[in-house]
Protein backbone atom coordinates (compact mmCIF):
# COMPACT_ATOMS: atom_id res chain seq x y z
CA UNK A 1 0.00 0.00 0.00
CA UNK A 2 1.56 3.30 -1.05
CA UNK A 3 0.59 6.72 0.17
CA UNK A 4 -0.51 9.33 -2.32
CA UNK A 5 0.61 12.93 -2.20
CA UNK A 6 -2.88 13.94 -1.05
CA UNK A 7 -2.74 11.48 1.85
CA UNK A 8 0.68 12.73 2.91
CA UNK A 9 -0.49 16.37 2.73
CA UNK A 10 -3.64 15.54 4.67
CA UNK A 11 -1.55 13.81 7.32
CA UNK A 12 0.81 16.79 7.62
CA UNK A 13 -2.13 19.18 7.78
CA UNK A 14 -3.76 17.16 10.55
CA UNK A 15 -0.46 17.02 12.46
CA UNK A 16 0.01 20.78 12.16
CA UNK A 17 -3.55 21.42 13.31
CA UNK A 18 -2.93 19.18 16.31
CA UNK A 19 0.36 20.94 17.07
CA UNK A 20 -1.20 24.40 16.90
CA UNK A 21 -4.19 23.25 18.94
CA UNK A 22 -1.94 21.86 21.66
CA UNK A 23 0.25 24.96 21.59
CA UNK A 24 -2.85 27.10 22.06
CA UNK A 25 -3.96 24.95 25.00
CA UNK A 26 -0.49 25.19 26.55
CA UNK A 27 -0.57 29.00 26.26
CA UNK A 28 -4.06 29.07 27.76
CA UNK A 29 -2.73 27.05 30.71
CA UNK A 30 0.19 29.46 31.14
CA UNK A 31 -2.19 32.43 30.95
CA UNK A 32 -4.39 30.90 33.65
CA UNK A 33 -1.33 30.24 35.79
CA UNK A 34 -0.11 33.82 35.40
CA UNK A 35 -3.58 35.16 36.19
CA UNK A 36 -3.77 32.97 39.30
CA UNK A 37 -0.34 34.11 40.49
CA UNK A 38 -1.06 37.80 39.87
CA UNK A 39 -4.38 37.54 41.71
CA UNK A 40 -2.80 35.63 44.60
CA UNK A 41 0.11 38.10 44.80
CA UNK A 42 -2.22 41.09 44.76
CA UNK A 43 -4.37 39.56 47.51
CA UNK A 44 -1.29 38.69 49.59
CA UNK A 45 0.05 42.23 49.25
CA UNK A 46 -3.29 43.73 50.29
CA UNK A 47 -3.55 41.36 53.23
CA UNK A 48 0.03 42.10 54.31
CA UNK A 49 -0.71 45.84 54.25
CA UNK A 50 -3.89 45.41 56.23
CA UNK A 51 -2.17 43.07 58.70
CA UNK A 52 0.67 45.58 59.15
CA UNK A 53 -1.90 48.28 59.93
CA UNK A 54 -3.60 45.96 62.44
CA UNK A 55 -0.25 45.14 64.10
CA UNK A 56 0.54 48.85 64.42
CA UNK A 57 -2.73 49.41 66.26
CA UNK A 58 -2.16 46.59 68.80
CA UNK A 59 -2.17 47.74 72.40
CA UNK A 60 -0.76 44.70 74.24
CA UNK A 61 0.88 41.29 73.75
CA UNK A 62 -2.36 39.33 74.20
CA UNK A 63 -4.02 41.30 71.44
CA UNK A 64 -0.98 40.64 69.21
CA UNK A 65 -1.16 36.87 69.89
CA UNK A 66 -4.88 36.85 69.14
CA UNK A 67 -4.28 38.75 65.91
CA UNK A 68 -1.52 36.32 64.84
CA UNK A 69 -3.64 33.26 65.70
CA UNK A 70 -6.48 34.65 63.63
CA UNK A 71 -4.25 34.64 60.57
CA UNK A 72 -3.49 30.92 60.57
CA UNK A 73 -6.86 29.56 59.47
CA UNK A 74 -7.42 31.97 56.56
CA UNK A 75 -3.83 31.48 55.44
CA UNK A 76 -4.20 27.69 55.42
CA UNK A 77 -7.52 27.93 53.59
CA UNK A 78 -6.08 30.30 51.00
CA UNK A 79 -3.06 28.08 50.50
CA UNK A 80 -5.30 25.06 50.01
CA UNK A 81 -7.50 26.99 47.57
CA UNK A 82 -4.42 28.18 45.64
CA UNK A 83 -3.06 24.64 45.47
CA UNK A 84 -6.42 23.32 44.30
CA UNK A 85 -6.68 25.99 41.60
CA UNK A 86 -3.11 25.27 40.50
CA UNK A 87 -3.88 21.56 40.33
CA UNK A 88 -7.06 22.24 38.31
CA UNK A 89 -5.11 24.29 35.76
CA UNK A 90 -2.45 21.60 35.41
CA UNK A 91 -5.00 18.79 35.23
CA UNK A 92 -7.11 20.63 32.66
CA UNK A 93 -4.14 21.35 30.43
CA UNK A 94 -2.87 17.80 30.84
CA UNK A 95 -6.30 16.43 29.97
CA UNK A 96 -6.26 18.34 26.68
CA UNK A 97 -2.88 16.83 25.80
CA UNK A 98 -4.08 13.37 26.81
CA UNK A 99 -7.21 13.72 24.70
CA UNK A 100 -5.16 14.75 21.66
CA UNK A 101 -2.70 11.90 22.23
CA UNK A 102 -5.53 9.37 22.52
CA UNK A 103 -7.16 10.67 19.32
CA UNK A 104 -3.85 10.47 17.45
CA UNK A 105 -3.25 6.99 18.80
CA UNK A 106 -6.73 5.82 17.80
CA UNK A 107 -6.22 7.19 14.29
CA UNK A 108 -2.84 5.48 14.04
CA UNK A 109 -4.29 2.20 15.26
CA UNK A 110 -7.09 2.40 12.67
CA UNK A 111 -4.62 3.14 9.91
CA UNK A 112 -2.32 0.31 10.97
CA UNK A 113 -5.22 -2.13 11.27
CA UNK A 114 -6.39 -1.09 7.83
CA UNK A 115 -2.88 -1.67 6.48
CA UNK A 116 -2.72 -5.12 8.09
CA UNK A 117 -6.14 -5.99 6.64
CA UNK A 118 -5.04 -4.77 3.20
CA UNK A 119 -1.85 -6.83 3.39
CA UNK A 120 -3.76 -9.90 4.54
CA UNK A 121 -6.25 -9.60 1.66
CA UNK A 122 -3.43 -9.32 -0.84
CA UNK A 123 -1.17 -11.93 0.75
CA UNK A 124 -0.13 -14.85 -1.43
CA UNK A 125 -1.74 -18.23 -0.93
CA UNK A 126 -0.18 -20.27 1.85
CA UNK A 127 0.69 -17.28 4.03
CA UNK A 128 -2.45 -17.51 6.16
CA UNK A 129 -0.47 -18.59 9.22
CA UNK A 130 1.91 -15.64 8.98
CA UNK A 131 -1.03 -13.25 8.50
CA UNK A 132 -2.83 -14.77 11.50
CA UNK A 133 0.32 -14.36 13.64
CA UNK A 134 0.65 -10.74 12.52
CA UNK A 135 -3.04 -10.02 13.27
CA UNK A 136 -2.67 -11.68 16.66
CA UNK A 137 0.38 -9.57 17.46
CA UNK A 138 -1.43 -6.37 16.45
CA UNK A 139 -4.43 -7.34 18.58
CA UNK A 140 -2.21 -8.14 21.57
CA UNK A 141 -0.37 -4.81 21.22
CA UNK A 142 -3.67 -2.94 21.00
CA UNK A 143 -4.99 -4.69 24.11
CA UNK A 144 -1.77 -3.99 26.00
CA UNK A 145 -1.91 -0.31 25.06
CA UNK A 146 -5.54 -0.05 26.17
CA UNK A 147 -4.64 -1.71 29.48
CA UNK A 148 -1.84 0.81 30.03
CA UNK A 149 -4.23 3.68 29.24
CA UNK A 150 -6.74 2.36 31.78
CA UNK A 151 -4.02 1.96 34.42
CA UNK A 152 -2.78 5.52 33.85
CA UNK A 153 -6.35 6.83 34.11
CA UNK A 154 -6.89 4.94 37.37
CA UNK A 155 -3.59 6.21 38.77
CA UNK A 156 -4.42 9.82 37.89
CA UNK A 157 -7.90 9.46 39.41
CA UNK A 158 -6.33 8.06 42.58
CA UNK A 159 -3.78 10.89 42.69
CA UNK A 160 -6.57 13.44 42.37
CA UNK A 161 -8.55 11.76 45.15
CA UNK A 162 -5.45 11.76 47.38
CA UNK A 163 -4.79 15.42 46.60
CA UNK A 164 -8.38 16.29 47.53
CA UNK A 165 -8.12 14.30 50.76
CA UNK A 166 -4.86 15.99 51.76
CA UNK A 167 -6.24 19.45 50.96
CA UNK A 168 -9.38 18.77 52.99
CA UNK A 169 -7.36 17.39 55.91
CA UNK A 170 -5.03 20.39 55.88
CA UNK A 171 -7.94 22.85 55.81
CA UNK A 172 -9.70 21.02 58.65
CA UNK A 173 -6.49 20.89 60.70
CA UNK A 174 -6.06 24.63 60.26
CA UNK A 175 -9.66 25.22 61.35
CA UNK A 176 -9.22 23.21 64.53
CA UNK A 177 -5.74 24.59 65.30
CA UNK A 178 -6.73 28.26 65.01
CA UNK A 179 -9.35 28.28 67.81
CA UNK A 180 -6.99 26.45 70.23
CA UNK A 181 -4.35 29.19 69.96
CA UNK A 182 -6.75 31.92 71.05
Amino acid sequence: MTLTAEQILASHKANLETLFGLTTKAFEGVEKLIELNVTASRAALNEAASHAQAVLSVKDAQELLTLQAGLLQPLAEKTAAYSRHLYDIAAGTGAEFTKAFEAQTADSQKAFTSLVDSISRNAPAGSETAVAVMKSAVSAATNAFESVQKAVKQASDMAEANFNAVATTAANAAKTAAPRKR
